[in-house]
């Protein structure tokens, strides 16, 4: 059994083509007829997602299959590990720093003489 299948012919082609062009021209013949259709269709649509989401919503009951049950051992690790994180920022506010834009001292003292040398003159 073979299956045979007809590739299509260049007249063929230019027929389909002019078809498909044709579309808009139709279309804009008839634009306010499309746009009464398109708004009906719009306005069916947001009707049924309304209506899924908001009507049928309300009328279905929240079903609680599992309570919750508060763990005092989690909760207490938990405390734990936030007090040692805030004694690590502690620890940091407590450490001076240097200040990467003061000169050092050893830089001062050789500025100084320099100074002093250019205004004697």
């Amino acid at each position: 059994m073979k299956i045979k299948f007809k590739l299509p012919t260049l007249q063929s082609l230019i027929k389909q083509v002019t078809k498909i062009k044709k579309i808009p021209w139709v279309l804009a013949e008839h634009a306010f007829l499309n746009f009464l259709f398109f708004l009906f269709l719009v306005l069916i649509l947001s009707g049924l997602i309304f209506y899924k989401y908001s009507i049928l919503a309300e009328k279905k009951e929240l079903q609680i299959e599992q309570t919750f049950q508060f763990e005092e051992k989690t909760y207490q690790g938990i405390l734990r590990k936030w007090q040692e994180k805030e004694e690590g920022f502690e620890k940091t506010s407590e450490k001076e720093y240097l200040d990467p834009f003061q000169e050092l001292e050893e830089e001062k003292s050789e500025a100084e003489p320099e100074a002093e040398s250019e205004t004697e003159i």
